[in-house]
């Protein structure tokens, strides 16, 4: 049986800092269909970007310098996902990420379910892929990821797998 209640979530970071988190997307899936999108920026800590990370999600600090700090957009996001697993596609970047910016605010820690559909790509697809990168995984269950390393981008290309492979 395919899970049916969820929230796919991603997020960017602005630098190597797992704590760095810059934009994060969440999608809230009820009874198998998406309920809910939300996408914020995030002020890093610490807030300075590396090169390579903003190459990658194109974000820089102008971007975020007035966005609100991670405790705030968290007490948006906490309790539109209370009680839901968490799914990502590589999950311990996001789990680590998300634990890292709690610690770094000296947040408690709810211990959220994570699922990875990365992982569980691996199970389900093995060798019949080129990879197992989210890309490849999304374009293979039907999702065209067309702005890949946005937040809600990715989270909605996670969702769309976890819909077609997750029990």
């Amino acid at each position: 049986m395919l899970m049916k209640d969820f929230a796919a979530i991603d997020f960017e970071t602005a630098n190597y800092s797992r704590s760095s988190v810059c934009s994060v997307g969440v999608v809230v899936v009820r009874g198998g269909q998406v309920a809910e999108k939300i996408y914020r920026l995030i002020r890093p800590e610490p807030e300075w970007y590396s090169y390579w990370n903003t190459q990658v999600h194109g974000l820089t600090a102008e971007d975020t310098q007035s966005a609100p700090v991670f405790p705030d957009v968290w007490a948006e996001i906490a309790p539109k996902i209370a009680g839901l697993p968490l799914v990502a596609h590589n999950s311990p970047f996001d789990e680590g990420c998300l634990r890292a910016v709690h610690r770094a605010y000296r947040m408690d820690y709810p211990d959220y379910e994570f699922h990875c559909t990365c992982r569980a790509s691996r199970r389900k697809f093995g060798k019949t892929l080129p990879n197992h990168r989210l890309h490849t995984v999304a374009a293979h269950c039907g999702y065209d990821l067309r702005a890949h390393h946005h937040a809600l981008a990715d989270a909605e290309a996670c969702a769309a797998i976890a819909k077609k492979i997750l029990d």
